[in-house]
């Protein structure tokens, strides 16, 4: 049996939209025909946890139909396990991880914005990492260090470090590269100085480190809106429609179709349901 392509949604900040991301992606990749399980190391917050089961429930009391993913939660007590030793963390990991690699085309970690053991594992399985980047520099800070007075890129940060050395040991234990892409996440939508600066940095250091750069999802209501019925703007149709249609929504789900592409997965959305109607 073929083994599944790994994504890992992460980096060590909190707030960047890992979870929000990382459904969107789930939602897309299942309405493009794909099988994928999903594995959700934050071990307290648990959202896509939450999310799916919003999505099941919605789903079952409006007699609608929407794909689902794999799901092997880490653990009945997630708050109990995040206490545990790291052993005993990364045991149920690789047992969780052992279940579901190849029952899928996809497996999607997301990770907690913090630097643990059990986060580290899952990097280094990754064919491909996923890390969303506010537009502002304190976001940038946990991929790169800039001078105070000329704002230069003096080096790589703490996340970028840790990614370079799971890229090392996947490389040599197996030979195989780890693709890295930074999702600018919430981009302002005027064009500032600050921005310009900030694009100049990102793009120094991704020819330092290593990584591609692609479009992000825009802080919008709309997938804020859904959240609570377990659903994204790859859901909607004439069937699913739990809020008022807009332009808004047309314009999230062409945001959706430009992060897909962005990581490589243009042959995998269903345009007729994620592009423009």
């Amino acid at each position: 049996m073929s083994q599944a392509s790994v994504i890992v949604v992460g980096n060590e900040k909190g707030g960047a939209g890992k979870s929000t991301l990382a459904i969107h992606i789930v939602t897309a990749l299942l309405h493009g025909g794909a099988k994928v399980a999903v594995l959700d190391l934050d071990l307290r917050q648990q959202t896509l946890g939450h999310f799916f089961a919003n999505r099941k429930a919605w789903l079952a009391a409006n007699g609608a139909e929407a794909p689902m993913p794999i799901e092997h939660p880490i653990s009945s007590a997630g708050d109990a396990l995040a206490k545990a030793p790291d052993a005993e963390q990364l045991a149920r990991f690789e047992d969780a991880f052992a279940e579901v690699v190849g029952q899928a085309d996809f497996v999607l970690i997301d990770t907690p914005g913090a630097d643990t053991a059990i986060s580290r594992a899952a990097h280094v399985k990754a064919d491909l990492i996923v890390t969303p980047m506010n537009d502002s520099f304190v976001d940038f800070d946990m991929l790169g260090v800039v001078d105070p007075v000329t704002l230069d890129l003096k080096r790589h940060s703490l996340y970028a470090e840790t990614v370079w050395a799971c890229r090392k040991e996947r490389a040599t234990r197996e030979r195989k590269q780890i693709d890295w892409v930074v999702l600018r996440n919430r981009l302002a939508p005027t064009e500032a100085r600050n921005r310009r600066r900030l694009d100049e940095r990102v793009s120094a250091l991704a020819k330092k480190v290593g990584f591609r750069v692609g479009p992000g999802l825009r802080d919008r209501v709309i997938y804020r809106e859904l959240f609570p019925f377990g659903l994204t703007v790859a859901d909607l149709s004439p069937t699913i429609r739990p809020v008022a249609m807009g332009l808004q929504h047309v314009a999230a789900r062409q945001e959706l179709r430009a992060v897909m592409v962005a990581l490589g997965f243009n042959g995998l959305d269903d345009s007729e349901r994620i592009a423009a109607e």
